[in-house]
């Protein structure tokens, strides 16, 4: 790969190489060299700019779970080393609740939840970043619920005039990385699938799924079948039935050894107007980064991986309600 370390042998094994370097074998000091002095981290609770940033979230996480690992799953990606390339890497993690931090005094449970991470890399080095925990099963594995979790944080950073405000179209910065992804087959698929629930057109699921497919969903939730599909997928978009979806990311990819897959940035933008997964309507203006992939087979899509940040819903809902 032109401008990159010649130890990793391509974008994957970088990707996955250097979060293990970085969280696991306790390389901190290497985000000076991997990630841009200016890098702009978006995740649904906040937008972090610049690298010191990064290190300081960092060692507060590692404070709080000294023992976590990050297992990748999955690097679905685009570009080229030349152009920039763009990984989305699905994580499965595990860690156990050793330090005091955000999530209260350390209890010693035991937690295992994915993320996936949008990553935009040229020249050795990430500049771009989208990063989706499942908080919603961090939050529930504590004994805690995600909405009373969101109270309590709005709280505890100061009441609501002050409390960090999630990520918006408003509160986004602009990063250098600008593309939209690839024209893969697989990634049109999904996203026409994907579109086409968001537009209730809930026939797509029966024709596009497979009858066995494994689902996971936030909130660390697995289920089988089309029928739960339905289910989730109704939840949300009932929850906001007039808010703008939107693609902003496909991936589409054909690799040896691996199924035919697909990796889906999307956003869900307007007002909390219907009754759905998050309580009676309040007309809050919310906003909803999600992540998806997806494994195809021979009767359809065979396996699914969503996120979104349920805490970071609450938070903007009860914003506010007060």
């Amino acid at each position: 790969m032109k401008g990159f370390d010649p130890k990793f042998r391509d974008f994957p094994d970088y990707i996955i190489s250097i979060t293990k370097e970085i969280w696991e074998d306790r390389g901190i000091a290497t985000l000076h060299h991997y990630y841009a002095p200016d890098i702009v981290v978006r995740s649904p609770a906040s937008v972090a700019m610049g690298n010191q940033d990064v290190i300081a979230a960092t060692l507060a996480t590692l404070a709080e779970f000294p023992d976590r690992t990050l297992l990748g799953e999955d690097v679905i990606w685009s570009g080229t080393p030349e152009e920039g390339m763009l990984s989305s890497h699905r994580l499965l993690s595990t860690a156990t609740h050793l330090g005091d931090g955000v999530y209260g005094k350390a209890s010693g449970r035991k937690l295992t939840y994915r993320i996936i991470a949008d990553c935009h890399a040229i020249d050795n080095q990430i500049n771009d970043e989208w990063l989706i925990r499942d908080q919603g099963a961090i939050v529930r594995q504590m004994g805690l619920d995600p909405k009373a979790y969101a109270r309590d944080l709005i709280a505890r950073e100061g009441g609501p005039e002050v409390c960090k405000r999630p990520l918006s179209p408003e509160t986004d910065r602009p990063g250098p990385y600008l593309g939209k992804g690839n024209e893969n087959e697989w990634g049109q698929r999904y996203g026409e699938t994907l579109d086409r629930i968001m537009k209730a057109d809930l026939g797509v699921i029966p024709s596009e799924y497979d009858r066995a497919c494994q689902l996971q969903y936030p909130g660390g939730v697995t289920a089988h079948g089309r029928e739960a599909a339905d289910r989730f997928w109704i939840g949300l978009r009932a929850s906001f039935p007039s808010a703008t979806f939107t693609i902003e990311h496909r991936i589409g990819r054909d690799d040896p050894l691996m199924p035919p897959r697909a990796a889906i940035r999307w956003s869900l933008s307007g007002k909390h107007d219907g009754w759905g997964d998050f309580g009676p309507p309040t007309g809050a203006d919310v906003y909803v980064l999600g992540a998806a992939h997806a494994e195809f087979g021979p009767w359809g899509l065979r396996r699914e991986y969503v996120l979104y940040d349920e805490t970071a819903i609450w938070k903007q809902i009860l914003l506010k309600t007060g």
